[in-house]
């Protein structure tokens, strides 16, 4: 356990801990179902003097995951079509998702980005099909910096105490988040 802790001590006082973060950031946003904040907010109670620096890396390694995943959707997709039109009982649902997706994606990515919710789903969505290359990542990058420097905000109000906050009202804040995201999608 003490070599453990003397490596990841090492690490976080390394230059790599922001390609590390990023890569991870990555990884989370393409295909790893744990979510960064696991790591992210202790890692920001130890370098809080890094701490804007550690979650601008967060966010280019998200976004750089999106467009992966948007690849993926965009270019994969319509080799899968008929298999995945099976999977729904109607297969005009498939068209009517897509129109949807074309018309209510940027409120759709940007829902997706803030909630817990598997970030993969909007990705491919957006992808397959074929919504506009520049929205998605405009709205990535906005989740996504709520997220992350929402979480440096409250690491750096509430120091130490953030982590269990955090653990305490995630629940709770993510039913905030979800109806302010509503209110403000039936608004526009």
């Amino acid at each position: 356990m003490a070599n453990l802790q003397t490596k990841t001590k090492k690490w976080l006082e390394s230059g790599n801990v922001y390609a590390v973060l990023a890569i991870a950031s990555f990884l989370e946003s393409i295909i790893v179902p744990i979510p960064l904040e696991a790591i992210l907010v202790p890692l920001m109670q130890a370098r809080r003097e890094k701490i804007w620096w550690l979650a601008c890396w967060a966010t280019v390694g998200c976004v750089a995951g999106a467009i992966a995943g948007y690849s993926v959707g965009y270019f994969l997709f319509s080799s899968f079509t008929e298999h995945i039109a099976s999977w729904f009982s109607d297969p005009q649902q498939l068209d009517k998702v897509t129109t949807q997706m074309q018309e209510q994606g940027f409120w759709y990515v940007l829902s997706i980005g803030l909630l817990p919710i598997p970030f993969q789903i909007a990705m491919l969505a957006a992808g397959a099909s074929k919504y506009a290359f520049g929205m998605f990542i405009l709205a990535t990058l906005i989740a996504r910096s709520l997220r992350y420097f929402g979480l440096a905000l409250l690491v750096r109000l509430v120091g130490n105490q953030a982590e269990t906050l955090f653990k305490k009202y995630k629940l709770p804040a993510t039913i905030v988040i979800t109806l302010l995201v509503v209110a403000i999608w039936v608004m526009f």
